[in-house]
Protein backbone atom coordinates (compact mmCIF):
# COMPACT_ATOMS: atom_id res chain seq x y z
CA UNK A 1 0.00 0.00 0.00
CA UNK A 2 2.74 2.45 1.01
CA UNK A 3 4.77 1.78 -2.13
CA UNK A 4 1.60 2.38 -4.15
CA UNK A 5 1.25 5.79 -2.49
CA UNK A 6 4.88 6.58 -3.28
CA UNK A 7 4.49 5.48 -6.90
CA UNK A 8 1.23 7.40 -7.29
CA UNK A 9 2.92 10.59 -6.08
CA UNK A 10 5.81 10.04 -8.48
CA UNK A 11 3.40 9.44 -11.38
CA UNK A 12 1.62 12.72 -10.52
CA UNK A 13 4.93 14.61 -10.64
CA UNK A 14 5.88 13.00 -13.96
CA UNK A 15 2.49 13.91 -15.43
CA UNK A 16 2.74 17.47 -14.10
CA UNK A 17 6.18 17.98 -15.66
CA UNK A 18 5.04 16.47 -18.97
CA UNK A 19 2.99 19.63 -19.60
CA UNK A 20 6.18 21.67 -19.97
CA UNK A 21 8.13 21.42 -23.22
CA UNK A 22 11.36 23.14 -22.33
CA UNK A 23 13.55 23.20 -19.29
CA UNK A 24 13.11 26.90 -18.54
CA UNK A 25 9.39 26.19 -17.98
CA UNK A 26 10.26 23.19 -15.81
CA UNK A 27 12.63 25.34 -13.71
CA UNK A 28 9.84 27.91 -13.31
CA UNK A 29 7.57 25.11 -12.11
CA UNK A 30 10.19 23.94 -9.61
CA UNK A 31 10.41 27.52 -8.31
CA UNK A 32 6.61 27.63 -7.93
CA UNK A 33 6.66 24.35 -5.99
CA UNK A 34 9.27 25.90 -3.70
CA UNK A 35 7.13 28.98 -3.12
CA UNK A 36 4.32 26.72 -1.86
CA UNK A 37 6.58 25.07 0.73
CA UNK A 38 5.83 26.21 4.28
CA UNK A 39 8.71 28.33 5.59
CA UNK A 40 10.70 26.89 8.44
CA UNK A 41 10.83 29.30 11.39
CA UNK A 42 14.30 30.86 11.69
CA UNK A 43 14.60 29.44 15.20
CA UNK A 44 14.48 25.92 13.70
CA UNK A 45 17.17 26.58 11.09
CA UNK A 46 20.02 25.17 13.14
CA UNK A 47 23.44 24.09 11.89
CA UNK A 48 22.72 20.43 12.66
CA UNK A 49 19.79 20.50 10.20
CA UNK A 50 21.87 21.84 7.31
CA UNK A 51 22.42 19.31 4.56
CA UNK A 52 26.10 18.67 3.94
CA UNK A 53 26.97 18.63 0.25
CA UNK A 54 24.58 21.35 -0.84
CA UNK A 55 26.07 24.53 -2.26
CA UNK A 56 23.01 26.45 -1.02
CA UNK A 57 21.86 26.35 2.55
CA UNK A 58 19.20 23.66 2.92
CA UNK A 59 17.64 22.75 6.23
CA UNK A 60 15.85 19.44 6.58
CA UNK A 61 14.14 18.15 9.67
CA UNK A 62 12.00 15.10 10.27
CA UNK A 63 9.98 13.49 13.00
CA UNK A 64 7.46 10.68 13.18
CA UNK A 65 3.77 11.03 13.85
CA UNK A 66 1.35 8.10 13.76
CA UNK A 67 4.04 5.87 12.27
CA UNK A 68 4.77 8.23 9.39
CA UNK A 69 7.81 10.36 8.64
CA UNK A 70 6.95 14.05 8.56
CA UNK A 71 9.46 16.35 6.89
CA UNK A 72 9.96 20.08 7.12
CA UNK A 73 12.52 21.85 4.96
CA UNK A 74 13.67 25.21 3.70
CA UNK A 75 16.42 26.74 1.60
CA UNK A 76 17.88 30.17 0.95
CA UNK A 77 18.01 29.53 -2.84
CA UNK A 78 14.86 29.48 -4.97
CA UNK A 79 15.60 26.47 -7.18
CA UNK A 80 17.02 24.46 -4.29
CA UNK A 81 13.95 25.31 -2.23
CA UNK A 82 11.84 23.95 -5.09
CA UNK A 83 13.90 20.76 -5.25
CA UNK A 84 13.59 20.09 -1.53
CA UNK A 85 9.86 20.93 -1.69
CA UNK A 86 9.47 18.37 -4.47
CA UNK A 87 11.24 15.73 -2.37
CA UNK A 88 9.09 16.55 0.67
CA UNK A 89 5.97 16.30 -1.50
CA UNK A 90 6.93 12.80 -2.64
CA UNK A 91 8.25 11.38 0.66
CA UNK A 92 6.32 13.17 3.42
CA UNK A 93 3.81 11.11 5.38
CA UNK A 94 5.13 7.70 4.38
CA UNK A 95 6.24 4.93 6.73
CA UNK A 96 9.94 5.02 7.70
CA UNK A 97 10.82 1.79 5.85
CA UNK A 98 9.17 3.12 2.67
CA UNK A 99 11.18 6.35 2.88
CA UNK A 100 14.40 4.44 3.58
CA UNK A 101 13.96 2.13 0.59
CA UNK A 102 12.30 4.55 -1.82
CA UNK A 103 13.14 4.07 -5.49
CA UNK A 104 12.83 7.64 -6.73
CA UNK A 105 12.46 6.84 -10.44
CA UNK A 106 10.53 10.04 -11.14
CA UNK A 107 13.79 12.04 -11.07
CA UNK A 108 15.00 10.26 -14.21
CA UNK A 109 11.55 10.30 -15.85
CA UNK A 110 11.29 14.09 -15.65
CA UNK A 111 14.93 14.47 -16.73
CA UNK A 112 15.90 16.31 -13.59
CA UNK A 113 19.29 14.69 -13.02
CA UNK A 114 20.57 15.50 -16.50
CA UNK A 115 19.37 19.11 -16.41
CA UNK A 116 20.81 20.13 -13.06
CA UNK A 117 24.26 21.60 -12.72
CA UNK A 118 26.73 19.18 -11.08
CA UNK A 119 26.60 21.13 -7.80
CA UNK A 120 22.78 21.12 -7.73
CA UNK A 121 22.72 17.42 -8.66
CA UNK A 122 25.10 16.68 -5.77
CA UNK A 123 22.90 18.74 -3.46
CA UNK A 124 19.81 16.82 -4.57
CA UNK A 125 21.58 13.52 -3.90
CA UNK A 126 22.58 14.82 -0.45
CA UNK A 127 18.93 15.72 0.27
CA UNK A 128 17.75 12.27 -0.80
CA UNK A 129 20.46 10.57 1.26
CA UNK A 130 19.48 12.58 4.36
CA UNK A 131 15.76 11.84 3.88
CA UNK A 132 16.45 8.11 3.48
CA UNK A 133 18.73 8.21 6.55
CA UNK A 134 15.85 9.66 8.59
CA UNK A 135 13.69 6.80 7.29
CA UNK A 136 16.32 4.22 8.33
CA UNK A 137 16.74 5.72 11.80
CA UNK A 138 12.99 5.91 12.43
CA UNK A 139 12.46 2.38 11.07
CA UNK A 140 15.15 1.07 13.46
CA UNK A 141 13.48 2.87 16.39
CA UNK A 142 10.05 1.35 15.76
Amino acid sequence: MEVNTLNKRQEEVVEEFSYFNDWMDKYEHIIEIGKALNRMPDAQKSEDLLIKGCQSRVWLNAHTADGQVRFSADSDAIITRGLVALMVRVLDGLEPATVAGADLWFLDKIGLKEHLSPTRANGLLAMIKQMKTYGLVFAAQS
